[in-house]
């Protein structure tokens, strides 16, 4: 099958049509390739994928109403809780939300973006671009056949934070390896560590680019996750698998190409096999901020490739530590608490 890639020169062209000046040339280090060192927030209220009926591209009016709605919505969740509240009833009150709207973050933690991405001056309703239709290519039969398998239902690579507990399947807590990765703090929930890199609608958007000749790296603030692009290499032997796969990267122009093979199973990204392969393909732009494009392959799991793309925007906002690591005490909670959930099901019997 035929790989959908952008050639290098193309998405240059279109990064100079995005920042409006033909003849841009980014700065660059002293082995003359562009710099894109810095950092960037990547926090958008556009979805990956576009809502059911929704159009392609929003107008200036109808991004600026959704986005004072959220910004409303938001300012409600910061708001003080009243210290003489009662307590939610035993087991939640039924709502969507942590356990049951019983507690978990407030919005004075959230950051989850304000505003649509907007990219050669279209404010899109999802990260999707190939398909046309904005939306992820359904999985094959295999793939759905993989993803139903009891033995191989383990969280993938963009699961989030956490699952509400009533919607989980059964038997998510019988063992710390079906737990989500972004939980266990083995990576970045919601796919943040990529490839591809993607938004987690959540908070700690920012991710940090350092730059040598020989080497790329990509930092992540969600959990602890750095990728190293080894510049110009081969791919590591076919035996070796990585948790972010085996990223190795080449200029086309001023494109910094990043290409990704050697995936685990452990990780499964939108339930893809081992053989999922990631393009990604990063530019400057005028205004300083980056496009990110990338495309995924796994016939495996797909019957064509598709692709997205968003701007990286530049930030001098701080990256912090987030301390988190596998085996925390949470974890071992939620494993007890289920075993004397269970328990106290069965002497109910």
């Amino acid at each position: 099958m035929k790989t959908r890639l952008l050639t290098g020169l193309a998405v240059v062209a279109m990064a100079a049509a995005i920042s409006g000046q033909g003849t841009y040339s980014p700065p660059r280090l002293a082995d003359g390739h562009p710099d894109l060192q810095g950092t960037y927030d990547l926090a958008t209220l556009t979805p990956l994928e576009r809502p059911s009926g929704a159009k392609a591209v929003l107008t200036a009016e109808e991004a600026k109403q959704a986005e004072a709605k959220v910004a409303e919505q938001t300012e409600v969740g910061r708001r003080s809780i009243s210290a003489d509240r009662t307590a939610p009833p035993k087991g939640g009150d039924g709502s969507v939300g942590a356990a049951g709207n019983v507690g978990g973050y407030n919005n004075f933690w959230l950051d989850p973006g304000s505003s649509y991405t907007i990219v050669n001056g279209d404010r899109r309703t999802s990260l999707v671009i190939d398909p046309p239709d904005g939306r992820v290519p359904p999985l094959t039969p295999a793939a759905r056949q993989r993803t139903l398998s009891r033995l191989l239902a383990r969280p993938t690579s963009d699961a989030t934070e956490s699952r509400d507990p009533g919607l989980e399947p059964v038997g998510s807590y019988d063992d710390p390896e079906r737990r989500p990765l972004g939980e266990r703090c083995l990576l970045g929930f919601g796919s943040t560590s990529g490839p591809p890199a993607l938004p987690n609608y959540f908070y700690n958007n920012l991710h940090q680019i350092v730059q040598t000749r020989d080497t790329v790296m990509i930092l992540t603030e969600m959990v602890h996750d750095g990728r190293v692009v080894r510049m110009n290499q081969p791919h590591v032997p076919p035996t070796i698998r990585k948790w972010m796969g085996d990223s190795v990267g080449r200029w086309e122009g001023d494109t910094l190409v990043i290409d990704t093979t050697n995936f685990t199973k452990k990780t499964q990204f939108r339930g893809a096999s081992e053989n999922l392969h990631i393009v990604e393909r990063i530019s400057r732009m005028a205004d300083g901020n980056l496009l990110y494009r990338f495309t995924a392959e796994d016939p495996d799991t797909w019957d064509r490739s598709w692709t997205g793309e968003y701007p990286w925007v530049v930030t001098h906002e701080n990256m912090y530590e987030y301390a988190c690591a596998e085996g925390n005490y949470a974890l071992e909670n939620m494993l007890r608490g289920a075993r004397l959930a269970e328990a106290d099901k069965n002497n109910k019997k």
